[in-house]
């Protein structure tokens, strides 16, 4: 056998044990792919029969849940100890628009344990686990992970492992071990839906790619039942209240009508809402005067209050009855419900007792009005 031949068995050797070595790669590239797309560490949080103990974590690594142990969400208002949304005299009918509510971020006192769930929680979010393949700062993952923050109407946000142990919201200079996503399951208008999870899925790899990370996709399955689930709760829970003043003698010119409302506290956002402000940023309740800015004059005003978007101890509904008392002497008004009826104070105590056995309702549930998860919720 000559040099020659030997060279060429050689290298047909060499070649054979390349293509052999190539095919096992990708062999196993596609074994991870199939692994990736089927896997799921999920934790179906709302569909679950067992409530977690005190101090038993939403995920891996996460912070416990604030408050103890969660409680199944009722979503029939009807049942014993129920709070029933039906709209009492006064409220807006189904085919009104409730008001925009702007959420209050947290500030630099927000305990950091608050400030993680309100950002990723177990409750409302369907969570996405980002293994790192190494621990990455912060400024690296920021613009990558800025890419990926809303999928439909549903923001999605992240928090990170610092090497400190802490779990907190990704920052410049922080260096980071894992990562944890969460996208919103369900909103005041849908819930999270096939389409938007499909587009999450292939977006969210396309990230992990980036930063050198490994996801962990949750059964497509799984996260439709809890958006479906909870999105339930946030219409069974939809609530706004209204009670309306009707003028005894003639329509309010609206120049005339903008002092007495400023006198009385409104304030007048950029997008021409009158609002009740709360002190810390955000509102009690609107007001509306039912007319164009074309109109020179009206008859009735509609204070409106967003029911699980105010806190209890604000005593909205309280509020919104004594500014609507005292506007109606002020402006020579009576109290009228939508059809014009007037609301004398025994049905008006009796609406407050319903807002009241809503506002149990949304805490066995936990989901207190007025909180980051409810502002999150119905927003």
């Amino acid at each position: 056998m000559t040099d020659l031949q030997m060279s060429l068995i050689a290298a047909s050797g060499v070649f054979v044990a390349g293509v052999f070595a190539y095919n096992k790669w990708q062999e196993y590239k596609a074994k991870k792919s199939v692994e990736r797309v089927f896997a799921s560490e999920h934790e179906d949080v709302l569909m679950r029969a067992d409530a977690p103990d005190a101090g038993q974590t939403g995920g891996p690594g996460m912070p416990a849940m604030p408050g103890g142990a969660r409680h199944e969400p009722s979503f029939s208002l009807d049942g014993e100890g129920g709070a029933s949304t039906a709209a009492p005299a006064g409220a807006y009918g189904d085919g009104d628009q409730p008001e925009t509510l702007v959420v209050r971020t947290a500030d630099a006192s927000t305990p950091p344990e608050e400030l993680v769930t309100a950002l990723v929680d177990p409750l409302i979010d369907c969570l996405l686990p980002l293994a790192l393949e190494a621990p990455a700062r912060g400024d690296k993952l920021l613009p990558v992970l800025q890419k990926l923050r809303l999928v439909g109407n549903k923001p999605v946000h992240y928090i990170g492992l610092a090497v400190s142990g802490d779990w907190e919201p990704v920052k410049h200079g922080g260096v980071y071990t894992e990562l944890q996503g969460g996208v919103q399951l369900a909103s005041r208008s849908t819930a999270l839906n096939e389409l938007e999870y499909s587009e999450l899925v292939t977006r969210l790899r396309a990230v992990a790619d980036e930063i050198g990370a490994e996801p962990q996709v949750p059964d497509m399955m799984d996260v439709m039942a809890e958006a479906k689930n909870l999105h339930r709760f946030v219409a069974g829970h939809d609530a706004q209240l209204g009670v309306n003043l009707q003028s005894n003698g003639a329509p309010w010119a609206i120049n005339t009508l903008i002092g007495a409302l400023e006198k009385q506290g409104f304030d007048v956002r950029p997008d021409g809402r009158y609002v009740m402000p709360d002190g810390e940023g955000g509102h009690l309740f609107s007001l509306s005067t039912n007319v164009t800015l074309a109109e020179e004059t009206t008859s009735r005003l509609t204070l409106l209050l967003d029911v699980p978007c105010v806190a209890p101890v604000r005593d909205g509904f309280g509020a919104m009855i004594a500014c609507a008392k005292s506007l109606a002497g002020r402006l020579d008004a009576s109290i009228v419900d939508d059809y014009s009826q007037p609301l004398a104070d025994q049905a008006l105590a009796e609406i407050a007792g319903q807002v009241q056995e809503f506002y149990a309702d949304m805490d066995r549930n936990d989901i207190p009005a007025g909180s980051t998860r409810a502002l999150r919720l119905f927003s």
